[in-house]
């Protein structure tokens, strides 16, 4: 008598029909066993190799090129998760190569890429319209680059992980234009600062800031100017301290600004009165007459 459950059908789960082996040769479809991967194309000695089309459960799919059972070659993935879509190269399952990375959120990337990130030269286009074109590193601004903001300022120089750093020029949409060292995405270090309003600056720059700061301006020139009705004119001055003293950056560097009048509204019984000051620090009093303008 055999013992109780052995060999009776009771004792045994449901026959489960072994999966179906992939196609060997030619074009086929297969579904794998754990059904999240569903693949139609071609294949080659029992892999997929040629051109085929790898669907992913959740939405995600694959097409394109196929080499001994991995994705290597030319190819299209988009992933459901991000919404975001990959055309280009890849090796071993990765974007790697060059290709065009289209954001759902918006903005995209044609450049250089490296195991799916951007590496090496590219051209970046992000959600706000803003254009960056480059180098990139470990997926950020890396090296140098170009960089049109959405206010239409433009900076071209160093960048170090998707900020501005070492040495770069940036033009403002306003006309300004600074040129010199950047550190953490503002001026520091030596720099020249062309304000649009006709006033420049140069010297040292601590995050974003003159590192010494002038308390009083003085006027160089003519101890009398007289300028005819609508004519422009330029004066040079001088940055000073309280007590007169000529403003020195810390490296003993004297610090320069020069302006240029583009506008001046007077009545006509109106006076402007700048000082100037001499070699010695002593003030002179320039007046301009009421006819100025």
């Amino acid at each position: 008598m055999a013992a109780v459950g052995e060999g009776t059908p009771s004792s045994r789960g449901p026959r489960r029909d072994p999966p179906r082996r992939p196609p060997r040769d030619g074009y086929g479809v297969y579904v794998y066993p754990n059904s999240f991967f569903r693949y139609e194309g071609e294949w080659k000695g029992g892999r997929k190799h040629g051109h085929g089309k790898l669907l992913f459960k959740d939405g995600s799919y694959y097409e394109g090129a196929f080499v001994d059972g991995e994705i290597t070659g030319e190819g299209r993935r988009h992933w459901a998760w991000s919404g975001d879509t990959f055309s280009g190269q890849f090796v071993l399952g990765e974007p790697q190569g060059y290709g065009v990375m289209e954001y759902k959120a918006g903005g995209c990337y044609e450049g250089e890429v490296s195991h799916g990130m951007r590496e090496g030269h590219g051209f970046l286009v992000d959600r706000d319209g803003q254009v960056y074109q480059g180098s990139f590193h470990d997926n950020k601004r890396h090296g140098p680059g170009q960089m049109l903001f959405k206010n239409g300022d433009k900076y071209d120089g160093d960048w170090v992980r998707d900020q501005r750093q070492g040495h770069g020029v940036l033009r403002c949409a306003d006309g300004s234009t600074y040129e010199g060292q950047w550190h953490s995405d503002v001026f520091s270090g030596l720099g020249s600062m062309a304000h649009c309003s006709g006033v420049t600056y140069y010297g040292l720059w601590i995050n974003g800031h003159p590192a010494e700061q002038a308390t009083r301006i003085a006027i160089l020139g003519p101890e009398v100017m007289e300028v005819a009705q609508g004519s422009p004119f330029s004066v040079n001055v001088q940055l000073l301290q309280d007590h007169g003293e000529i403003a020195k950056s810390e490296s003993g560097r004297v610090l320069q600004i020069s302006a240029g009048v583009r506008y001046v509204q007077l009545s006509a019984y109106s006076e402007v009165s700048f000082f100037k000051v001499d070699g010695d620090n002593q003030e002179t009093l320039i007046q301009t007459p009421s006819s100025f303008f």
